[in-house]
């Protein structure tokens, strides 16, 4: 039996999360998987409940489960400088290392481009963003007025990893290839590494193809002609603004998904934020968080090779494919009046 836990997160995330669950919880009715489901307070529920957005109740329940299903975090709302009001740590604590966010257009949702399909893998714990890897501050400092100074940290193990994970995704995708995004002719020593990782991970899967482009040139190509990448492994700066960039091509955060994951745990995660300025309204977009769910369901059939969860998964993506291709039931950003229930609903019932 798996063990999945619920996190709802704030805002938008008391409505969608739901939604995502219960669309897991007919597929895994539809396969007979057995799931045994924990929700957990984290974010302004876990502050009420027991003083800290990320208690030590939830902590240590989440140490027990598989993986969970997180909402959106309004933590640009927590007040400042008080250590109980925080962005969870939960990547550092559980040392999530990868964060994957796939690119997907549909026929009938308005696109800059059609026939899209890519899948990002992002490195989480290192870069320019390197707080993780730092005993104690943060990554950047301030030595006078006029200086700010960044650092950035690449690791083999961490290159490595990620590059892996991305190589079996891509066994289990129809074109199998892999693309490395770096700048190693510029950053010879940072970029170098990574990009030497990535090729010793390439010559360890022989039936997937790989080649590497600079970062720069990525995000013209990527513009221009993103029918042309399949599987894309790249450093966490670089990771965090080409995953935007490819979700603004099909259709905006609110078709962007994403799971974070580490060696024997993941979490699901929508990309986009807690959208205070619609929650409790019923009419925010769950396709993201509900993807989210499928992509976790995936992600565990693949590392506890659980059949069950992998069908369950497929089951996920065709529902989801009827849904939008049927367009009787989809919230306003995807052209529909469909409110947030509704369109939970509606993939809930194509689940078959």
């Amino acid at each position: 039996m798996l063990k999945i836990g619920v996190l709802l997160g704030d805002d938008i995330g008391l409505e969608v999360v739901p939604e995502a669950v219960k669309v897991m919880k007919a597929a895994a009715a539809r396969t007979g998987l057995q799931v045994a489901w924990q929700e957990l307070p984290i974010g302004k529920r876990g502050h009420e409940l027991h003083g800290h957005t990320m208690p030590q109740v939830t902590v240590d329940a989440l140490a027990g489960t598989d993986g969970w299903i997180c909402g959106p975090i309004g933590h640009n709302a927590y007040p400042r400088n008080d250590p109980t009001w925080v962005m969870p740590p939960i990547r550092k604590k559980f040392e999530l290392f990868a964060n994957v966010k796939p690119v997907k257009s549909y026929p009938n949702i308005a696109s800059v481009h059609k026939d899209v399909d890519i899948v990002f893998l992002r490195e989480t714990t290192e870069g320019m963003m390197s707080g993780s890897v730092v005993l104690a501050g943060s990554g950047e400092f301030q030595p006078n007025e006029d200086i700010a100074i960044g650092m950035r940290v690449v690791t083999r193990k961490g290159a490595n990893r990620v590059a892996r994970e991305a190589f079996e995704i891509a066994r289990t995708r129809r074109r199998k290839l892999v693309t490395a995004l770096h700048k190693e002719p510029v950053y010879r020593l940072v970029c170098g590494m990574f990009a030497r990782e990535c090729r010793k991970v390439a010559a360890e899967y022989p039936d997937v193809q790989f080649n590497e482009v600079l970062i720069d040139g990525f995000a013209l190509k990527l513009v221009m002609k993103p029918q042309q990448y399949d599987v894309v492994v790249t450093t966490n700066q670089f990771g965090d603004i080409v995953t935007d960039e490819g979700a603004g091509l099909v259709g905006g955060l609110g078709l962007a998904p994403g799971l974070v994951v580490g060696d024997t745990q993941a979490m699901a995660q929508a990309t986009h934020g807690s959208a205070p300025d619609i929650a409790g309204r019923n009419i925010a977009n769950p396709y993201a968080m509900i993807m989210s769910g499928k992509m976790l369901f995936e992600w565990l059939g693949r590392k506890r090779s659980e059949s069950k969860a992998t069908r369950a998964a497929q089951l996920i993506d065709s529902a989801m494919e009827k849904v939008i291709a049927d367009a009787k039931h989809l919230t306003g950003d995807l052209g529909g009046k469909a409110s947030t229930v509704e369109m939970g609903n509606a993939v809930a019932a194509a689940v078959q």
